[in-house]
């Protein structure tokens, strides 16, 4: 059952119908460096993981400090987790390469109750192959669409009852998002599809996680923004809000 909600034509739009597998350092299939050592992470989602290249994102983000996070994506248009346990792509077979530190599992919103249910159903599902692995789930909780903004608590609910399912890292990315909203209520952080990521959503996205998954203050990264290896013309200060934004959620939710 799909629980992604991006239905609307006008969503799909110029959405890769093809499974995209393979994002970031680690597969080569990016134009950044191939990594070894470090924390070695795949993510397993949908467009709101493939969309700016959060995988990369989070590597050449750790990269400017010393840090070393080697990325896969396996991810799809559409695709809620379920889809890829049933062997809608090669999930599994990744994980059970047993080469992983951490897998992050993300699908929609999962705002409702049957959507809640199947994530934390499929958390579970995936986490002995990821235990056996060696690796440790990781739940990367998103945001709701824009015609739904008043859902955001019931996604972390979703994400956070998951990652409680399965002993697993909560990663409260959306929550960031309403974290900085409160001192600049002016940050574009949606696409016009009123779903996806701007660049400026996905570097804050990635910088929960990078704290997250490194136990490093984010707030001691460097004063710029680079999304998918693009540096963005988003002004100091503003990078540093975020960064603040991101380590207080952080906080807010102690591993």
């Amino acid at each position: 059952m799909r629980m992604n909600p991006l239905k609307s034509p006008a969503v799909r739009l110029g959405l890769v119908a093809a499974l995209i597998v393979g994002t970031g350092v680690a597969c080569g299939n990016s134009s950044g460096p191939e990594l070894t050592g470090g924390i070695r992470v795949l993510f397993v989602g949908n467009s709101l993981t493939y969309v700016n290249d959060l995988p990369r994102t989070l590597s050449d983000m750790a990269l400017t400090v010393g840090d070393t996070i080697q990325v896969r994506s396996v991810s799809a248009p559409n695709f809620a987790l379920i889809d890829h346990y049933r062997g809608g792509s090669d999930a599994l077979n990744e994980i059970n390469l047993g080469r992983w530190d951490f897998v992050v599992l993300q699908q929609g919103p999962s705002t409702t109750t049957i959507n809640r249910d199947s994530l934390i159903l499929t958390a579970k599902l995936f986490e002995p192959h990821i235990r056996g692995a060696g690796g440790t789930p990781a739940l990367y909780m998103v945001w709701p669409t824009t015609d739904r903004l008043a859902f955001f608590d019931e996604a972390r609910i979703s994400y956070q009852m998951a990652a409680d399912e399965v002993n697993g890292i909560f990663m409260p990315a959306g929550k960031a998002w309403q974290t900085a909203w409160a001192t600049d209520p002016g940050l574009a952080f949606f696409q016009a599809d009123g779903l996806h990521p701007t660049p400026l959503g996905t570097y804050l996205a990635a910088l929960v996680i990078y704290e997250r998954l490194t136990g490093h203050d984010a707030r001691l990264l460097p004063g710029v923004a680079v999304v998918d290896g693009s540096r963005l013309s988003t002004p100091e200060p503003t990078v540093r809000l975020l960064q603040r934004a991101a380590h207080e959620t952080n906080a807010l939710y102690p591993p």
